[in-house]
């Protein structure tokens, strides 16, 4: 603790060393020095200031020609109180407003003694007319500094005579700077009391946060410790949510109604929220009553706070909340906001601890529940069971009450898929709902981007926002489900009690909208290739069944007539019948046909010109036989036998549906091989309208092309002619 200070001043030793020498010592100069030398022991004893004070005004009464002395301190708020009084009913206490023409407002705006020697003429304010109701004549006020700063005045005044001796201002500011090592020791012992007792309360809260105690512990924990450390008659914590609104999560002292935990209000208007909020520093309203606003304020001012001071809460560079303390009495000191800085560091350092603990928390039960996910996708589970697990685990693992898996249809109606939490009732599996208005599923469908509705009750319309008015949702977010490029669904989760979700909902549901991205393009997969293989099963029947019976309704019934021609000429040519001729002329004819009904139906197969000749050889042979005129254009040496086949085929059926279906006057054929891809494109000037489904031969391409990793793509509008184009990977390998 600093050596505490005794001022007797420089006057003071001048005068008793001068007595000393003289050995003349005035009665009054006695007095005064036995009066400064007891004053001047009861500070040396740390006497309390109030008696300090107390014995000063006592003093200066009796040892200076005065009628009354008063000891007085200026407030923060332009007042002055009354804290010692001798010789005057004028009470400790006593509170006045400073203004006008008084010594103790002159005191207050120089800095400088005062003097007034006509007070009852030209005194004024209000300190001037009680003065004036007194009787006071003259009067005297010396200033008292405390560390080169005004902390009050000692004031004195006569009744009886108009005019005080002028040495009295200079033996007053003798008694006003013993006054001022007086306030100086106090506020030393009591400011080094003060700093024992804050760190103490630090320690304490820093050794709950090291401890990792709950967040709610701590918050109540600092909250008591600065409601009995400052001076102060209320103090709370206050969170910042994202829709602009405050929530009171800590609170400590006499008025809690209407701000217990729990309490929430929007921000807006003048009021410490609100500034904090706004400039993310420190701030303070002294006259609440008279200059706050909005929600928040309104409730301030009804509680009867008179001061508050609130500082901000940063945790890890965002403005998390803030820390206030509040007086329903006088303004709060100056240095209350520093004096606040310790907790909110403390507090901030709790909250990341927290949140970091949290986080990871969050993070292995997140990975572990898609580690679940993704199990039962790669082990092929049907969609329908990933979707129910999915739904499971979103509402087990987010801060939501229910969550909807949803497909959209084609006729803009969506189908419920599964469901899991508190809206099953309203939205079973297989429910089907129209699109519309404003929600999100239609949101998300409109936009394909995440999408947020807080207040659902009060802002969702079309026939699903009445659905969910019902069901009694606050709050909702939509997270869509794209597979292969195409908006194919959404992830919807909620709470039918909080009115606003946390902020990274929508990015902890893109991992599983991902997972089930990837479920269902599996599951389409798989269905597609079964499809595929089921096609081309039953193409390849058919094929069989067609020859089949092309060769038995056909080659074969020819080459059985023949046969039995031959063996009725044979039995003629034996009996010497005339017919024997006529009937070998038959059998060749039979036979020939065969053989030709042959030729084609192996042309049908694969033609020989394609064999020997390669791609180009095939399509002018196939040309040749067309009945309309086809340009062909074509730049490709030998490819795999499988890309010439598939290639063939694919010209081969697009040339049959021109001439049957396309009513058209000419057709162009053109193929090159261009970054390692045979691109081949059939073109006809004809009706158009044609169809690419797997109900026709063109759909039926698709499987054969799909089947070399090759893609098939038909433009066909109507009155515009149709183009058929195909791209086959082109390998460099020999010709088969």
């Amino acid at each position: 603790m600093p050596p505490l200070r005794v001022g007797l001043t420089a006057t003071i030793i001048a005068r008793w060393t001068e007595a000393a020498v003289s050995g003349d010592e005035p009665h009054p100069l006695v007095e005064e020095q036995a009066a400064l030398r007891r004053v001047a022991t009861l500070i040396a004893g740390g006497t309390p200031p109030n008696e300090v004070f107390a014995a000063v005004t006592e003093q200066v009464g009796r040892v200076l020609p005065v009628d009354f002395a008063i000891m007085a301190r200026y407030e923060g708020d332009g007042a002055l109180t009354v804290l010692a009084a001798s010789g005057t009913p004028v009470g400790s206490g006593s509170r006045w407003t400073l203004g006008g023409n008084n010594v103790s407002t002159l005191v207050f705006e120089t800095g400088l003694p005062a003097r007034i020697d006509d007070y009852p003429e030209s005194s004024s304010g209000a300190v001037g007319a009680a003065g004036s109701e007194r009787g006071i004549r003259s009067s005297i006020a010396t200033p008292v500094s405390v560390e080169g700063r005004l902390w009050g005045a000692m004031i004195v005044g006569s009744v009886v005579e108009s005019q005080l001796p002028a040495d009295t201002e200079e033996r007053l500011v003798q008694f006003t700077e013993l006054l001022a090592t007086a306030i100086a020791n106090t506020e030393s012992r009591a400011g080094l009391g003060r700093l024992a007792e804050e760190q103490a309360a630090l320690r304490r809260v820093a050794t709950l946060v090291a401890r990792g105690t709950p967040p709610e512990a701590v918050f109540a924990a600092v909250v008591d410790e600065v409601g009995h450390l400052l001076p102060v008659q209320s103090s709370s914590m206050c969170r910042y949510e994202p829709d602009e609104s405050l929530t009171f999560i800590a609170t400590w002292g006499v008025v809690k109604h209407p701000f217990e935990a729990g309490s929430r209000y929007m921000l807006g208007g003048n009021n410490l929220g609100t500034i904090v909020y706004t400039t993310g520093r420190p701030a303070r309203i002294d006259c609440y009553a008279d200059t706050s606003s909005g929600p928040l304020g309104i409730h301030i001012r009804e509680a009867g706070i008179r001061s508050s001071v609130a500082t901000p809460i940063n945790v890890e560079g965002r403005l998390w909340g803030l820390i206030a303390a509040a007086s329903f009495q006088e303004p709060l000191p100056g240095d209350t906001e520093a004096r606040l800085a310790g907790f909110t560091e403390l507090v901030a350092t709790a909250i990341a601890n927290a949140e970091s603990r949290a986080g990871l928390a969050r993070l292995v039960e997140e990975q572990a529940a898609l580690r679940r996910i993704a199990t039962l996708v790669a082990r092929g589970v049907a969609p329908e069971q990933v979707f129910a697990a999915v739904a499971d685990e979103v509402v087990r693992l987010l801060p939501v009450d229910f969550a909807h898996m949803e497909r959209y249809e084609s006729d803009d109606t969506f189908t419920v898929l599964a469901v899991a939490g508190s809206t099953i009732e309203r939205f079973p599996a297989g429910s089907r709902l129209r699109i519309g208005g404003w929600n999100l599923a239609t949101v998300v469908l409109e936009t394909g981007r995440p999408a947020r509705i807080d207040n659902y009750a009060d802002s969702s319309s079309g026939p699903l926002g009445a659905v969910a008015r019902e069901a009694g949702i606050c709050s909702a977010v939509g997270a869509p489900i794209t597979v292969e490029g195409n908006l194919w669904g959404l992830i919807v989760v909620g709470s039918t009690l909080e009115p606003s979700l946390t902020g990274d909902i929508e990015a902890r549901l893109g991992s599983f909208t991902e997972l089930v991205a990837t479920a269902i393009a599996n599951a389409e997969s798989r269905a597609a290739l079964t499809a595929s293989r089921a096609r081309i099963i039953a193409a390849s029947d058919e094929s069989r069944r067609r020859i089949e019976r092309d060769l038995h309704d056909g080659a074969q019934q020819r080459l059985v007539h023949g046969v039995i021609v031959l063996r009725l000429a044979l039995r003629a040519l034996s009996n010497a019948d005339a017919n024997a001729e006529e009937l070998v002329a038959e059998a060749l004819r039979h036979t020939e046909q065969a053989n030709a009904e042959l030729r084609e139906l192996a042309h049908g197969i694969l033609p020989g010109a394609l064999r020997r000749g390669g791609l180009r050889a095939g399509v002018e042979a196939l040309v040749s036989r067309v009945s309309l005129p086809v340009s062909v254009d074509m730049s490709v040496e030998r490819l795999p036998a499988s890309v010439e086949a598939t290639a063939y085929f694919v010209i081969s059926e697009a040339l049959t549906n021109v001439v049957k279906h396309a009513q058209a006057a000419r057709a162009e054929v053109t193929a090159r091989v261009e970054d390692g891809e045979l691109r081949i494109e059939i073109w006809d000037d004809g009706v158009g309208g044609a169809r690419g489904d797997h109900t026709t031969g063109l759909g039926g391409l698709e499987d054969r092309v799909s089947a070399l990793e090759g893609r098939l793509a038909v433009e066909s509008p109507s009155g515009e002619g149709t183009r058929v184009c195909a791209q086959l990977p082109a390998a460099t390998l020999p010709a088969g």
